[in-house]
C-alpha cells in the first residue's frame, strides 16, 4: 500500500502541471480545471486500489482527462447570450442589458444605445452563416437545440459549438465598442 501511494505521488508530481495545462487550454473556468484535475487523479488512485493495470500512465491520464472534459461540456447548460457574463475592468460582471444605456437617459445615451445596437447588427452579419443562424434561432426565436437539430440534421453538439463561437465573438465585439464609446 505504501509503495502504491509513493508511485501515485510520483505520477502526480511528474504529470500534474502538464495535465493541468492540458485541461486549462480546453476549459475556460479555473474552478472546473481544478475539479477535473482532481477527478483524473482520483480515478488514478481508484484504478491502483482496484489493481487495474495501467501500462502507459501518462497516456491513460490524458485519455481520462479528455473524457472528463467531454463529460463536463455535455452536462453544462447551454449559455444564452443574455446570461453570458462579461467582466469590466474592476472584475465586476456585466449583463448585456448593462452594456446598453437607458433610452430615458437623454440624447447622448440614445446615441450610445443606437451605436451598440448597430454594432450588434454588424457583428451578427460578420459571423459565419452557420453561427449566425444558430444564434438567432436560439436567442431571438427562442428555439431549442433539439428542435434545430431535428430540422437541420446537424447534431446538438455541433449546434452548441456554433452558438458558443457566436457568443464569444459577439461578446468581444460589443465589449470593444462599449469601451470605445465610454472613452469619449
Amino acid at each position: 500500500m505504501a509503495d502504491q501511494d509513493r508511485q501515485i505521488s510520483e505520477v502526480i508530481a511528474e504529470e500534474g502541471s502538464r495535465l493541468r495545462n492540458f485541461i486549462r487550454r480546453r476549459v475556460p473556468n479555473e474552478s472546473d480545471v481544478e475539479d477535473l484535475v482532481q477527478e483524473v487523479f482520483y480515478e488514478l488512485v481508484e484504478a491502483n486500489r482496484l489493481l487495474q493495470p495501467i501500462d502507459y500512465v501518462t497516456g491513460w491520464l490524458f485519455r481520462v482527462a479528455r473524457n472528463r472534459i467531454t463529460d463536463l461540456f455535455r452536462k453544462k447548460k447551454p449559455e444564452n447570450f443574455t446570461d453570458a457574463d462579461v467582466m469590466n475592468e474592476d472584475g465586476e460582471f456585466l449583463r448585456f442589458e448593462d452594456l446598453l444605456p437607458s433610452a430615458d437617459a437623454g440624447p447622448e445615451a440614445i446615441y450610445v444605445r443606437k451605436a451598440l445596437l448597430n454594432e450588434m447588427n454588424v457583428a451578427l452579419s460578420e459571423l459565419p452563416a452557420e453561427q449566425r443562424e444558430v444564434f438567432i434561432a436560439h436567442e431571438v426565436d427562442e428555439r431549442s437545440f433539439k428542435e434545430l437539430s431535428a430540422e437541420s440534421g446537424v447534431s446538438v453538439n455541433t449546434l452548441l459549438s456554433r452558438k458558443r463561437y457566436a457568443v464569444l465573438a459577439l461578446r468581444r465585439r460589443l465589449r470593444k465598442i462599449h469601451d470605445d464609446l465610454n472613452r469619449k
